[in-house]
């Protein structure tokens, strides 16, 4: 649990979400939380509510300044501030799972308060070079178009990128279910910046999914402090860290939008006036991204494993915050309005979707050889779409129209029923084992499937299961 306090100080000035505190004595370090108003005053009853502050930097010897986790409405100068002794601390164990938290590690699902034994520092290093592993091996998700042709990286980091109604929310849910039952491990949703109602939504459809009891979900949401949604990550990480290097389990991380950390470190950095740097964002804005995702790797003990979406603005890769992140990414997974609107789920491009896991020395020769060749399949039909609209299928050569009928059969085999829409397809989900994948797109690239309609290859698990 928190210390006790410290040192008492008074606010000094207030400036939005910057709250400037006098200490007389015992300044706090960089990082305390404090805690202003409210319960501070020691009258317990009334008046504001308390306002949660952290320290981020010291004047002088006497003055701290501090940014809000809260909202400072109703806070005045003069008011009480009390140092809680320690940075902010989150609950960490089993009795986190199942349940959905505030960036303060507190339970906003309405089922009352964590029975937690042990509580934590959001702020710790990543694991010592000695510790993390120097292996790089495949995290198997039984979704076919990502082990294909995007595979993740046990302890690695892989970007989702996608617009709005494209199933990026489905493919989230779908991959919790899978490390519930695949891995037996645990999934842990980050929110940041999220709106109210996606939360909902998401909060929701993995209730209706069955993998709650597996699930924890931390939310800094779109309408609070820009100091709240820049820790919220901090405070995930710390619950998934516990089920990695104590209960030595493989973790899953989701982060919805790392875009809008670099958002809110960069209002932080606005109000505490430090200058700006390229297009405006805050000069630390490399080391910020990098303290948060440098935790996120393998141990001799567990994996944390994070798939991250990742906003572009205006579509534009080369904006400081995209590079940034592209520089931690080891797997990218493209979502396609296209392939979306032609009923293609999960949307996956297979073109643009990449993965540094590609690589004869990863996944071995075969895979790699395999994936080339799908996609080079898929190049080729793409180039030969505007051929076809214009003058048909039947003018190609015979080489290519045969081309064209093994891209669009392996098109509608990547295709895949996923265990959480079974309530809305009636379909039964299937998982598939990444060599079974393999050998089935072997064969429609050796044009065993050519006599086969392209309608039975459409939402089925393995071409075996599918009776082909």
């Amino acid at each position: 649990m928190q210390r006790e306090p410290t040192s008492t100080g008074t606010v000094a000035a207030v400036r939005g979400g910057v709250v400037d505190v006098s200490f007389a004595s015992g300044l706090p370090p960089l990082h305390h939380l404090l805690v202003a108003g409210g319960e501070a005053d020691g009258d317990g009853d009334g008046g504001n509510p308390a306002v949660r502050i952290e320290v981020m930097a010291q004047l002088d010897a006497h003055t701290v300044r501090c940014v809000a986790a809260t909202p400072t409405a109703g806070l005045a100068r003069g008011d009480a501030v009390r140092d809680t002794g320690a940075p902010l601390q989150v609950p960490v164990g089993r009795a986190v799972l199942g349940r959905v938290f505030d960036v303060f590690g507190e339970a906003i699902d309405g089922a009352g308060p964590v029975e937690a034994d042990t509580y934590r520092s959001i702020l710790q290093p990543p694991p010592a070079l000695d510790r993390q592993a120097v292996s790089s091996d495949v995290l198997e998700t039984g979704i076919k178009a990502i082990d294909v042709l995007a595979p993740l990286e046990r302890g690695g980091k892989a970007g989702l990128f996608g617009g709005a109604g494209v199933g990026k929310t489905v493919l989230i849910t779908e991959l919790i279910h899978h490390m519930a039952a695949r891995h037996r491990g645990v999934s842990l949703f980050c929110g940041i910046g999220e709106r109210t109602r996606e939360a909902e939504e998401l909060v929701r459809d993995v209730r209706d999914a069955g993998v709650a009891d597996d699930t924890v979900l931390v939310f800094g949401q779109m309408n609070e402090p820009p100091g709240a949604r820049f820790r919220v990550g901090h405070t995930a990480l710390t619950m998934a860290e516990w089920f990695r290097d104590d209960a030595r389990q493989d973790v899953l991380i989701l982060i919805d939008n790392v875009f809008r950390f670099v958002q809110a470190g960069s209002e932080v950095s606005g109000l505490m006036g430090r200058l700006s740097s390229r297009m405006g964002y805050q000069p630390t804005m490399a080391t910020e991204l990098a303290e948060l995702q440098e935790r996120i790797t393998s141990t001799a003990d567990g994996a944390i494993t994070a798939v991250q979406a990742v906003y572009v603005p205006a579509d534009d890769f080369t904006d400081p915050a995209v590079e940034h992140a592209f520089g931690h990414l080891s797997a990218t997974v493209v979502l396609s309005r296209d392939r979306a609107a032609q009923g293609l789920y999960p949307a996956i491009d297979p073109l643009r979707s990449t993965s540094s896991m590609l690589t004869p020395v990863a996944v071995g020769e075969r895979h790699d050889r395999i994936a080339r060749e799908v996609r080079q399949t898929l190049a080729v039909y793409d180039d030969l779409k505007d051929i076809i609209a214009m003058l048909g299928l039947e003018e190609l050569s015979e080489d290519d129209q045969r081309t064209v009928g093994r891209a669009r059969r392996l098109e509608r085999y990547l295709t895949q029923p996923f265990y959480v829409t079974e309530q809305f397809t009636g379909q039964e989900g299937e998982a598939v084992g990444i060599g079974d994948a393999l050998t089935d797109c072997q064969r429609i690239l050796n044009d065993e499937l050519a006599d086969v309609p392209e309608a039975k290859l459409y939402m089925i698990g393995t071409l075996a299961g599918a009776g082909l």
